[in-house]
């Protein structure tokens, strides 16, 4: 089967002097027949490349099903007079949400759920297999609870685009209320008395711009806008203080935050600035009783001594006066304070060190502030967070802790005597032993000189070189932490090194990280993850023809750029809803959510230097007459965050110019947004799909268990 050939229609371009002439910004038009006719042209050319694989993707298919446990619940969580928890069960993509009544109220164990046993009081609060069925998508949006228990606020998106509907459920009758609530933003906040319900609202660009409150059993026709934000280059959140005592409106650039608030008790009151928005200056509130005084904790970069806070400090300050603020946590080099909770009677305390995530305990007494205390743990690399937590005075707390080779688990921390409690493992089906594998921290040298920590996870008796995958994001300071993961055993199992190279532009070293990897420094992005394929090459681990590239979103863009900067490195690279057409996407304040980006990438519309630098790296931009490897974009024809447009128009120009030999292919999911395909058995596949392609690419062994290699 020959690749289909797209049509080049010259589109011209003028910024700053420079002219472009585009040939396929035809493709941006998903209305016109002959777009769609070309997509659907390259399903069928991908599907026929890919069709030997198809034994494979079973199998890869049936190793993720065989090892999950399809039938489970949740740890119950305590709120109010309920134990709320999730049901899944065979066959069924999506989770049920369900709740029991508590026993007591000093009752704060979880009751011990068991698969086919009853649950005395049980209630079915949502189930989204009765939402999704009819509709090829399906998402969960806002999933609110009134402090009674009494009515549920959730919200659906059934076509990927996500603009959401919002309902409110009587969970006393199960009967859904009149009031629906169309092109709402996710999310959802009840005011302490019920009475009201706070929602968002999405401009033409789907940025976030309004809060309203709607009045129950309203028509939403009165419905009040209580926030607007003008300004293109901000995002407005909603939510409410751990404490449910103050609601919060966040209002945020990429590097800006302003913050109002006002009592839940008095949804129809006027909220207030905390702190008054100043170019570059971001912070984050919560709020705390401390020596029996409102104070509001402050996380912030702002200057302290006249040193700017990169990595962020943490101050309080009465409520009464935000700006009379006291340091509690100074600036640090070496780390990077992220988060910080309030109970009634401890904080806790959430930061990063030495590209990891950890977490102190922080007791609060009758005279204030006692002495944080880091949870530690034995592994060299973990992830350890905050799990739910809705009650402010429970007197145990919910965390959660997974690494790379150990399945997640949720602990009850008793915060007075230091006991943890293990109330769940992810359950591993089959003969999983953690023994099998193993995780270590390498370190890759950047040409500059830089150390770019790599996260290496392998079959413990794998020896290199070995069929390798190396994936990447680096922007947005996101972190790659370590996280269990059913579907990668597929990977480990056939002798496959995974590893992660935390690039700059990532947060997983602290904000100048981030920094050093955005805007005019955003190469070097691309350079470090080049300079870790170099190192597992150099030192043994791997060969370029085993070495297989993956990426997604903005990591997407990370991969079209080392497929022109460092092709020969690869045997196959992977994009998923890749952001490879970013000048032209960002040139465009009309597109979804591009003003904000400027934060990000910098302005090309009125900057030269930014003009010229993106058009230097961009992957579309950048296709040259070369040898690439074989390539796999994936996309979603209701993104509207990476539009399908972007790695359709770079398929179109690698096939044209690509000298090479190794397939170019696109696939693109026609009723799916910029996660993908929903529900869990279509994600599962769509896993498999590449996965197979991954094993194939990388040539690695295809036998899912070592042992059973010596009897085939």
């Amino acid at each position: 089967m020959q690749p289909p050939v797209a049509a080049t229609v010259p589109t011209e371009r003028r910024h700053h002097g420079d002219v472009v002439v585009d040939p396929y910004e035809w493709l941006r038009d998903k209305s016109d027949p002959e777009v769609i006719a070309y997509l659907e042209a390259e399903n069928a050319y991908t599907e026929a490349q890919t069709a030997h694989l198809q034994p494979l993707r079973d199998a890869v298919f049936e190793e993720i099903k065989s090892r999950t446990k399809e039938t489970d619940l949740s740890v119950p969580t305590r709120r109010g007079d309920w134990w709320y928890y999730g049901r899944t069960a065979e066959g069924k993509s999506y989770g049920v949400q369900c709740r029991c009544p508590v026993a007591a109220p000093d009752d704060w164990n979880p009751p011990v759920l068991e698969v086919g046993v009853d649950i005395p009081g049980e209630e079915v609060v949502l189930d989204s297999n009765v939402l999704a069925a009819g509709h090829d998508f399906f998402s969960l949006g806002a999933f609110a609870l009134t402090r009674d228990g009494s009515l549920l606020a959730y919200s659906e998106d059934t076509t990927g685009d996500e603009r959401y509907t919002l309902r409110i459920k009587d969970l006393g009758t199960g009967d859904l209320l009149p009031d629906v609530i169309e092109g709402a933003a996710p999310g959802a906040t009840w005011s302490g008395d019920r009475e009201f319900l706070f929602y968002q609202t999405v401009d033409e660009s789907w940025r976030p711009d309004r809060v309203w409150r709607h009045r129950v059993g309203t028509p939403t026709s009165e419905d009040v806008v209580v926030f607007h934000e003008p300004d293109e280059a901000f995002w407005v959140s909603f939510g409410a203080t751990r404490s449910e005592k103050y609601l919060l409106i966040s209002v945020g650039s990429k590097i800006t935050t302003e913050m109002h608030y006002l009592e839940a008790d008095d949804p129809s009151g006027e909220f207030r600035v905390i702190l008054p928005r100043r170019t570059g200056v971001e912070y984050h509130v919560e709020h705390a009783v401390v020596a029996g005084e409102d104070r509001f904790l402050i996380l912030h970069n702002d200057e302290v001594d006249g040193t700017k806070a990169d990595n962020f400090v943490l101050v309080d300050a009465p409520v009464s006066d935000p700006t009379a603020t006291t340091v509690l946590v100074p600036h640090r080099d070496d780390v990077r304070l992220e988060d910080v909770d309030a109970f009634a009677e401890h904080l806790v305390l959430s930061y990063r060190r030495g590209a990891v995530p950890r977490m102190a305990l922080w007791p609060l007494g009758p005279d204030g502030y006692g002495e944080p205390a880091e949870l530690e743990f034995e592994e060299e690399l973990f992830s350890v967070g905050l799990g739910a937590n809705p009650e402010w005075s429970a007197p145990l707390l919910r965390f959660g802790y997974t690494s790379f080779i150990t399945p997640s688990q949720v602990y009850d921390l008793n915060p007075a005597t230091g006991e943890r409690i293990l109330r769940k493992s992810q359950p591993v089906l089959g003969d999983f032993d953690p023994a099998r594998y193993t995780q270590k921290r390498e370190w890759a040298t950047a040409a500059d000189g830089t150390r770019i920590p790599l996260s290496v996870i392998a079959r413990r008796d794998v020896t290199g070189p070995a069929p390798t995958l190396l994936y990447g994001y680096g922007s947005y300071e996101a972190s790659m932490d370590p996280g269990f993961s059913v579907s990668r055993l597929s990977l480990l199992d056939r002798g496959i090194v995974f590893v992660i190279a935390h690039v700059r532009g990532g947060g997983e070293m602290g904000r100048r990280w981030y920094d050093d990897g955005k805007m005019l420094r955003k190469k070097n992005t691309f350079t470090d993850f080049v300079s870790a394929a170099h190192h597992l090459i150099d030192t043994g681990v791997t060969t370029p023809a085993q070495l297989v590239a993956d990426g997604g979103s903005a990591g997407g863009l990370l991969m079209g750029a080392v497929a022109n900067m460092a092709p020969e490195l690869f045997a196959g690279i992977l994009a998923n809803v890749p952001f490879v057409d970013p000048l032209t996407s960002i040139l465009d304040p009309s597109l979804p959510l591009t003003v904000i980006e400027w934060d990000e990438w910098g302005d090309p519309l009125h900057d030269a230097e930014v003009y010229h630098y993106m058009k230097s790296y961009s992957p579309y931009e950048n296709v040259e007459a070369k040898d690439y490897p074989a390539i796999l974009a994936v996309t979603s024809l209701n993104d509207t965050r990476v539009l399908y447009v972007e790695p359709a128009k770079w398929v179109a120009a690698l096939r044209a110019r690509n000298t090479g030999s190794e397939p170019v292919l696109l696939k693109t999911e026609m009723n799916a947004g910029h996660g993908g395909v929903s529900g869990r058995y279509e994600q599962w596949r769509e896993v498999a799909f590449e996965y197979a392609w991954v094993i194939s690419r990388t040539g690695a062994e295809q036998v899912a268990d070592p042992a059973q290699e010596g009897s085939n």
